[in-house]
């Protein structure tokens, strides 16, 4: 059966047409989309068939035997012309003139579809989902192989089509479709710092050393005040950062305590008629006593001293008294 010139035949649409790009006609809106501009004779030929609606069409590129799937938004092209996006032109690796078979298709309603971006840049939109929904309703269809173009601020966004379900090429009109991102096609994911260390020492031993330079707390170690504003006589002894609960106070200072087994050896060593100088072992325990006992009266005298050498205190109310009567 002949139509107008044009072969069509079967109860199907299918014919080859030349493609030309969208800037031959002046529809710039049919790139931010995938559907084309098809001639009047198609649409007498599609009304006389039974087709499922909307029209849906397999566009296949035979000598690049690539296959494409889109929509149609008029029927105002020459005859043998078809006008589709330049992104799909590119996507078929179309030239401008060469021959395309259109066909018409039933596809099934997606439910999955995974999206890979080109550039880490279409992530950096303030809001990529809500802009790749507008994007999409412009879309009948899509293709899992195919690359579409998003188009935001002046810029333009290429996005892979990975994977569809359930099949490779599904309907996304008025459809609930799940969508999930790849990570870009030039992400590269952080790589983690590797510490240094030097030779010879270990990942332990350079974890313990900063350990030990951190310092010790250290509890009560401020200045004490009197309400009154005096100057305090007594000043409490420092605790050294470094100092230990453990070691005993004679051995902090340098000076360990005697023990019975030290003083005895000290005896025999003084029996042998050997001399020590600066020990307290010829001293009996009663001249130790009589000793601590003059030491304590010395510092109880001098404490009387100077508490009676010190200013009178605030007393209250110590005043004279006066009538009003004179």
């Amino acid at each position: 059966m002949f139509f107008d010139g044009y072969g069509y035949h079967g109860t199907s649409f299918e014919q080859t047409y030349r493609c030309y790009p969208a800037s031959f006609i002046e529809k710039p809106q049919i790139e931010s989309g995938d559907k084309i501009i098809m001639p009047p004779s198609a649409l007498d030929r599609l009304a006389s068939l039974h087709i499922d609606y909307p029209m849906l069409f397999e566009l296949r590129n035979a000598a690049a035997e690539r296959v494409s799937h889109c929509g149609v938004l008029e029927f105002i092209a020459e005859e043998g012309m078809i006008y589709m996006p330049y992104w799909m032109m590119e996507n078929m690796l179309l030239q401008e003139g060469d021959i395309v078979r259109v066909k018409n298709v039933t596809l099934p309603k997606g439910t999955y579809v995974k999206l890979q971006p080109h550039t880490k840049d279409f992530l950096d939109i303030s809001n990529p989902k809500a802009i790749l929904e507008t994007t999409l309703r412009n879309f009948s269809c899509l293709t899992t192989g195919d690359s579409i173009m998003v188009a935001y601020n002046n810029k333009k966004y290429y996005i892979d089509i990975i994977e569809t379900k359930p099949a490779s090429a599904i309907s996304i009109i008025e459809t609930d479709c799940e969508v999930d991102f790849a990570p870009p096609l030039d992400y590269k994911e952080p790589e983690k710092p590797v510490a240094s260390f030097p030779a010879g020492k270990s990942a332990a031993q350079a974890e313990e050393a900063p350990a030990e330079t951190e310092p010790k707390f250290n509890p009560f170690t401020g200045v004490g005040r009197r309400l009154d504003g005096k100057t305090m006589k007594y000043e409490p002894p420092q605790v050294s950062p470094s100092g230990s609960k453990d070691k005993l106070p004679g051995a902090a200072n340098g000076n360990p305590q005697p023990s019975a087994g030290s003083s005895s050896q000290s005896t025999t060593r003084q029996a042998q008629g050997k001399l020590v100088f600066g020990s307290n072992v010829s001293r009996t325990p009663k001249d130790t006593k009589k000793e601590a006992a003059k030491e304590t009266k010395q510092e109880q005298s001098s404490k009387n001293k100077q508490e009676q050498s010190e200013e009178p205190k605030f007393q209250a109310f110590t005043g004279k008294k006066y009538s009003l009567r004179g």
